[in-house]
């Protein structure tokens, strides 16, 4: 499940040169589908246009899959050019949260009519998603210099009601030259979370602890 953060009146993050988070990384993710495609993977994507489904109803689209894995992809308003991080959810432990991702993790509209609320679906996955975020972190390191070698544990909104392993993913940042720089990155981070998620798989049980 690939999740293409924010969306239509929710711009995320804005950059000097004009560069809007929502447009670019729905562009990544267009091409990190393509590319885990064709490396044999099913992929869904929460949004596939300029339209912005609530946290619930991300879920409830990822949560209608069994044995999946979710995967939320942002450009970071802050951070050196040229460097991705992982994030994991442990909100139940009350990490603060990232001030790279407050602006995914303060907006929490009410939920649609008939939507269940799941705010403790992801704590029986913290552990999976853990494994799988510093699975990914270790590849992307190895691709883009300067990025840590481990994931950051945060309080992530945007994965505490999918019930399944999740991360997110954000490169830095919207302060690069031109939109360019940014989805260059693309392809080698598709790269990198098809690694990282085949070595999770590979180590343990993808599902809850």
């Amino acid at each position: 499940m690939l999740d293409a953060a924010h969306g239509g009146t929710d711009t995320g993050a804005r950059g000097e040169t004009g560069i809007i988070e929502k447009d670019i990384v729905l562009q990544i993710a267009r091409t990190v589908h393509a590319e885990l495609e064709r490396q044999g993977y099913r992929v869904v994507m929460t949004r596939n246009d300029d339209s912005d489904p609530s946290y619930d109803e991300r879920a409830a689209t990822a949560n209608a899959y069994r044995d999946g894995v979710f995967v939320s992809l942002h450009i970071s308003s802050t951070g050196k050019s040229g460097t991705v991080r992982t994030y994991y959810d442990e909100a139940a432990t009350h990490v603060p949260p990232s001030p790279i991702l407050a602006a995914a993790t303060t907006k929490n509209p009410a939920p649609p009519p008939g939507l269940p609320l799941w705010e403790d679906a992801q704590q029986p996955y913290v552990d999976a998603s853990h494994r799988m975020a510093d699975l990914i972190q270790l590849q992307l390191a190895q691709v883009f210099s300067g990025s840590p070698a481990a994931a950051t544990a945060a309080a992530v909104r945007g994965l505490r009601s999918v019930a399944a392993p999740g991360v997110a993913v954000e490169i830095s940042s919207v302060s690069a030259p031109s939109a360019d720089a940014l989805t260059a990155a693309a392809a080698p981070v598709a790269a990198a979370i098809a690694r990282g998620v085949a070595a999770s798989r590979a180590s343990g049980p993808a599902g809850a602890k």
